[in-house]
């Protein structure tokens, strides 16, 4: 691409040539690293999930105590992800993601030193505040980096790294467990989160750049062209009757206006979709290691093998739903998801401890419905619907409303598992998912195919 000239009059030309060309070297490289971020994050929220029996006998928690600590990560999440993706939108991307990785860092040492139960819940609040951060920015940047064919299935990668983060931290335990260091799982598995987090933060340090959308909206002409010409490798002529412009979305853009005109349905939706699946998932898939000594007797070799096994089939899900995305589109695929969801949390419910391999085999498929549709397609709706001006603040609020799933999922579980048991509590959650079908039905908006670029600028002329 070294030969090519891009002729520039306006930001419009910038936008059509991200939009309309192939990812370059240099923003794969950013991809995959906003993708390895993604991966940080999961670790961090699913890492600690090995480890509750022992973390609960070593700190004698109550099953309300545990709850508690596993829900206050998404309330931290929730925070970051509601005020994160409005800066995010103001300061650039690039500030706001090496920001919040050194939260990690910091967060996830802090937290396996952690000598109590007070100390270990301000660590992972922290923890929450920086993967709710990173997300918004993560799927941002993958969005602008992204033409407009491959958004969604690129956007809708995170879901599968979710899943193979939350497999690796099985992989990870195993050692400890086959060294006898079952007491300590827990505080290594966070801790080698930090580990991970800091590799990233070098990473990202050395390579990011920022993202030619964002500086399209929000810096001059001029500026806008040198991230394009360093992204891209490709010549960049600026017409002089553009120079010295300043870019339209330099003006500030409100909170609200994610709820305004067309994009108060989209807002609804993608709401709905991230606020169900998350709950459906933090209820069980972050319990797979509790659910797994439930089926096959009490043990940390059942919690690990339960974590590697079950995550691999929400990995599988993910990659199918990537890979159908450009086809089927977001809400297709979250309708189907939600379908198979329902049916796996009804039928593990009905059938009670008759038959254990059908409930696995259910699990599974609930795993494996739900990373299809809902899991990962949530987070692609509240990233694609909207332009790149109002994206920050659409991902953030979709996070938002991910975490407070995450925190009625994180809480009630427990609570709920201790006072009916494991199939009462399953049967219950089936309502969750069969709400999302319902409002997926009813709103009929689909991003994807969508150039939201395109209609933001005609709704101004």
């Amino acid at each position: 691409m070294g030969t090519q000239v891009l002729q520039v009059r306006s930001r419009r030309d910038i936008i059509d040539f991200v939009n309309g060309n192939p990812v370059s070297r240099s923003g794969f490289k950013i991809i995959l690293l906003a993708l390895a971020g993604v991966f940080v994050d999961a670790y961090d929220f699913t890492s600690i999930g090995i480890g509750t029996a022992q973390l609960q006998e070593q700190f004698n928690l109550s099953s309300v105590e545990l709850g508690s600590l596993t829900a206050i990560m998404a309330v931290g999440s929730l925070l970051g992800a509601v005020f994160g993706g409005y800066y995010t939108d103001k300061f650039g991307r690039n500030k706001m993601f090496m920001i919040d990785l050194f939260l990690m860092v910091f967060a996830a040492f802090g937290a396996a030193l952690s000598p109590n139960f007070t100390t270990l819940v301000i660590f992972r609040f922290l923890m929450g505040i920086g993967v709710g951060l990173d997300i918004p920015i993560a799927l941002s940047f993958i969005a602008e980096y992204s033409n407009m064919k491959k958004k969604g299935s690129n956007v809708t990668l995170w879901c599968p790294l979710w899943f193979c983060a939350a497999s690796a931290t099985g992989l990870i335990a195993l050692p400890f467990y086959l060294l006898d260091q079952h007491e300590y799982i827990w505080r290594w598995s966070v801790g080698l989160g930090g580990v991970f987090a800091l590799i990233v933060l070098f990473l990202r340090y050395f390579y990011m750049n920022e993202s030619p959308l964002w500086a399209a909206n929000y810096l001059s002409v001029e500026e806008s062209a040198k991230v394009i010409r360093k992204t891209y490798n490709i010549e960049v002529v600026v017409h002089p009757e553009a120079k010295g412009s300043a870019a339209e979305g330099k003006k500030k853009v409100p909170y609200t206006a994610i709820f305004r005109g067309k994009y108060r349905m989209r807002t609804l939706l993608a709401s709905i979709i991230t606020f169900t699946q998350s709950m459906e998932y933090f209820a069980v898939g972050f319990y797979i290691p509790t659910i797994s000594t439930i089926l096959f007797g009490k043990g940390v070799i059942y919690a690990i093998t339960g974590t590697i096994v079950f995550n691999l089939f929400g990995a599988l899900g993910g990659f199918m739903g990537s890979s159908l995305n450009t086809r089927w589109g977001v809400r297709k695929l979250s309708i189907v998801g939600y379908i198979v969801a329902v049916i796996g949390l009804l039928c593990m419910g009905l059938l009670g401890n008759t038959y254990i391999g059908i409930s696995v085999v259910l699990l599974a498929a609930f795993i494996f419905g739900h990373a299809f549709g809902p899991g990962s397609q949530g987070m692609t709706m509240a990233t694609l619907s909207y332009p790149t001006e109002l994206r920050g603040i659409g991902a953030g609020f979709g996070q938002g409303a991910t975490r407070v799933g995450s925190i009625l999922g994180f809480f009630l579980f427990p609570v709920v598992l201790a006072a009916v048991g494991l199939h009462k509590t399953l049967l219950l959650l089936a309502i969750v998912p069969f709400l999302g079908l319902i409002a997926t039905l009813l709103i009929k908006w689909e991003p994807v195919g969508h150039d939201v670029e395109s209609e933001e600028i005609e709704a101004r002329a």
